[in-house]
């Protein structure tokens, strides 16, 4: 893989650690750390070797609080689509990713850095953790699809509020939105949580886990949801994974599963 400059990147034992490296800026989305997000997840599509992705941010203070302001007061109306356009291209591959991503948000959570956590599969957050959208603050509105996806999270009435305020709410009040999957006290903690997670996905069949991928994301989508389930389930029976599920079940053992 190509060695990024804002992202510190780790292979261990199949998972891949993304950090966003932007401390002194609060991890701060700049233009150059989504290309280098982009990158990332295309080159690890097809790396074999990297079964799940856990994706958090620099030091104790921010996940990433926004995307980097500099940036966005130099906008004019056509490069501001663009801007806008090119962010919500990396978020969907993220969330239309086979494997799972998991993000540990820990700290300010804010704007796209907001975004971006909702774009992963899960969220495992630490108890200090601040999720919000306020660009209105900024005069502007979310760009990189919070507008859709807090919504389709936490419904239509919260996410008026959070948006138009601009409010921010704690860990504890975004788990009980459902926002959020776990908080603990810690990143250490956090970052365990979805290590084991993660393990647990790993024992299951990796063509079963992105037809899930498809089909929950089909929910949130112009999709017929239900003829996507449909054809993925069809798709999995052709595999051989479903022939090393089911046998394994009949003889009473564990499955190895494939991917195939």
């Amino acid at each position: 893989m190509t060695e990024p400059v804002n992202i510190i990147s780790e292979e261990n034992n199949g998972i891949l650690y993304l950090t966003i490296n932007r401390e002194d800026k609060m991890n701060a989305l700049s233009f150059s750390t989504l290309e280098e997000l982009k990158l990332v997840f295309e080159q690890l599509m097809d790396n074999k070797s990297i079964k799940a992705v856990i994706l958090t941010g620099a030091g104790e203070k921010a996940f990433v609080a926004g995307a980097d302001i500099t940036e966005i007061a130099s906008l004019n109306e056509v490069n501001a689509r663009k801007f806008a356009e090119f962010g919500q291209e990396i978020f969907a591959m993220i969330e239309n990713c086979h494997k799972p991503v998991l993000a540990v948000t820990n700290g300010y959570t804010l704007g796209g850095g907001c975004e971006l956590a909702m774009a992963c599969h899960m969220r495992i957050a630490t108890a200090n953790a601040k999720f919000g959208q306020p660009e209105v603050n900024l005069g502007i509105i979310p760009g990189y699809g919070g507008t859709q996806r807090l919504t389709l999270l936490v419904g239509r009435g919260k996410a008026n509020e959070l948006m138009m305020t601009g409010d921010m709410i704690g860990a504890e009040e975004a788990k009980s939105l459902g926002l959020v999957n776990h908080v603990f006290p810690t990143k250490e903690e956090a970052i365990a949580c979805a290590e084991a997670i993660v393990e647990k996905i790993r024992s299951k069949a990796p063509l079963a886990i992105g037809m899930i991928v498809d089909c929950v994301n089909a929910v949130f989508s112009q999709e017929n949801g239900y003829q996507t389930e449909a054809n993925s389930f069809a798709r999995c029976v052709k595999s051989g994974d479903y022939k090393e599920g089911t046998s394994a079940f009949l003889e009473k053992r564990k499955p190895i599963f494939r991917g195939e």
